[in-house]
Order: structure tokens, then sequence, then C-alpha cells
């Protein structure tokens, strides 16, 4: 279980939200919408621990997730909106390094295995400034298919820059993940269409 219980966080000295509560079971579905500069990054941020909210806490099986940290944190695939892969590397060399950062072991046949369902398969050797901003999101993303052991994924606008095609793949992957008792947390700007036991909406 992941609870929020009042959050509030603040930017300068305005407030961008409060009062921020729910709680997400396995199988469960978390979709954050609102306008640019709502804090919308910021909530994903403080329910990964990688901020403190001005108040209140997240919780995790109950504790507060500033205490767990590591023991949190192995449960966790957090998916920022930057992209966060180094240019000169390329995508199998960015995904086998991301999952070891991640404390997971892929061998090189699951890597191209996961670049290839998202459609990089003969551009798995690519440095990965030769490659459009489309692709550079699927090497980011191929991360969801190597992350079993993650039982929590928070993905902030994890369809930016995908064609249909993409979207529907990241799509059927996060509905998969959720029949197998895992929880998603996202924002996005658009309908995400994804099968879910359970399903909360947050407008910030």
């Amino acid at each position: 279980m992941l609870e929020a219980r009042d959050l509030e966080a603040t930017r300068g000295d305005r407030t961008l939200f409060s009062g921020v509560s729910f709680s997400l079971a396995p199988g469960g579905l978390l979709r954050v919408t609102g306008a640019n500069g709502r804090g919308k990054t910021t909530l994903l941020r403080a329910l990964c621990g990688l901020l403190l909210p001005a108040a209140g806490e997240v919780r995790w099986k109950g504790q507060n997730i500033r205490a767990l940290r590591e023991e949190y944190w192995a449960h966790l695939l957090y998916i920022g909106h930057a992209n966060a892969l180094k240019d000169d590397l390329t995508p199998e060399e960015n995904l086998a390094f991301a999952s070891r950062i991640g404390g997971i072991t892929v061998s090189r046949d699951r890597v191209h295995a996961a670049l290839t369902r998202f459609g990089l398969g003969g551009r798995e050797r690519l440095p990965v400034r030769a490659l459009s901003q489309g692709q550079r999101r699927r090497a980011t993303l191929a991360r969801l298919a190597v992350a079993e052991a993650a039982t929590l994924w928070i993905l902030d606008e994890p369809f930016a820059a995908l064609d249909t095609a993409g979207i529907g793949l990241v799509q059927s992957m996060a509905g998969e993940h959720l029949a197998r008792g895992g929880m998603v947390v996202l924002t996005t700007h658009q309908d995400a269409r994804i099968e879910a036991p359970s399903a909360i909406d947050i407008n910030l």
C-alpha cells in the first residue's frame, strides 16, 4: 500500500498544492493531471522520497518512506520527464547502466529484447545523440521491460514524444503490471487508457 497523507508543497512563498491524500493498493493506478506549474512533478518526486514535502507524509506498507529509504527504493521504478540518458553511450549501454544503478542485473539478451520491444532493434548500438526525441524516450522507457522486481512504477509524462504505437505499448505494459498486482502512478496531459483493477484521479 502506498499512502499520501495531507501532502503540501510550496515553491518560494507560493503553495503548489495542499491536502493531497490517497491510498493506492496493489493493482491500483493513480493518474495525476493539472496545468503546467501546478506541482505534478513535485508530487511525484515527493512520492519517490526525492524531496521533503512542506507538510504531510508518504507511507509505504504503513511506514514513512523517509525511515525506509533503500528498502522502499528497492520496490520503486521512477522515470522522470527528462530522459536521463548519456548521449555518448548507446541505448544498450544506457539501459544496462540504469539497471545496475537500480540494483537489477540484466543479461545482454534481455537488454536487446527490451530495446527491440520498444522499436529500437538495429539502433541499440548507435550513440544516443544520433536518435530522434521519440527514440530517446523509447530508450528510457525500455526500463519498464526489465523492471519486474519493482512493484511501484512512478512515471512522469511517459507518453511525451511517443507516437501512437509507442503510447499503446506503454499503456499495455502498465496494464500488464497492474494485472500482476503492481501499482502505477503517472502524470499525463493525455487520456491514459490503461486497464486497471482500480484507478484514482487527482487534478492539481
